[in-house]
This record gives structure tokens, sequence and C-alpha cells, in this order.
């Protein structure tokens, strides 16, 4: 049987941009950066969550992808259509504030849902996330 995720993938476009903007805007650490037969694998985690490592993948071609699928995701990255996901936070308001003073672009303040507090920011590769308060 799963027994739980352990990564996750977010297409970036630039790996050593996506490490700076994910360890400094985001307070996120580096797990592992290391390069093997020219791929490079890096990956970050919230510090209070060591059991998930978040990769940043850039698409290059080779053993996944052949080129025309590499143009295609890089196509999809300048879009902001690829990436999506929820970071949950005790306090949304403060979050927002103190993301935004580190130079994250959020596309919606925070909002009531009936879900709880959220808002809409985006890393530097345009991959969207919400931020959450449940």
């Amino acid at each position: 049987m799963i027994k739980k995720l352990s990564h996750a993938t977010i297409y970036v476009d630039n790996q050593d941009d996506a490490k700076k903007f994910y360890t400094e805007k985001l307070g996120f650490e580096v797990r592992t950066d290391v390069t093997l037969e020219g791929f490079r694998w890096l990956t970050v985690g919230p510090k209070s969550q060591p059991d998930l490592e978040i990769v940043l993948m850039e698409p290059k071609a080779g053993f996944m992808f052949d080129e025309a699928t590499v143009k295609t995701i890089r196509e999809l990255i300048a879009k902001g259509a690829l990436g999506a996901g929820v970071f949950d936070t005790d306090d949304c308001h403060a979050t927002y504030e103190e993301l935004q003073k580190r130079g994250v672009e959020f596309l919606s303040p925070p909002q009531e849902r009936p879900y709880g507090i959220e808002a809409i920011f985006k890393d530097n590769s345009g991959n969207w996330f919400s931020l959450s308060q449940h």
C-alpha cells in the first residue's frame, strides 16, 4: 500500500532562480542539490515539513523528454499553466504581509472563502499557489 507522498514536482524555467525564490522569499530549505550525468536534482521544502521534498525541475531533453516536449513544457511554464498547489499557514494575513515584503508577487490579497482565508501568489517561473488558512 502507498504510505505517503514524499516528492512533488514543479517545473521551473531556471533552477538557480527558483532555488533563490523558494529559499530566500518563501524561507524553504534546500534538501538536495546534486548533478548526476548532466541532470540536476534540486529539491526544497518547508522547514516544518521535513518529509516532503519539492522537486524544482528544469525541463531538458534526455531520457524523460524529447525536444518537442521540452518546448511545450517551457511554453506552458511561461503561461503559468503548470504549477499549482496549496501552502497552509496559521495566519494568512501576516504571512501575506511578510511574503509581500520579500518581493513575492500576489495575484490576490487574503480573502474570506467558505473553506477559510486564501491569497494567491506566483513564483518567479509563473507557477501559482494558494496560501491558505483553514
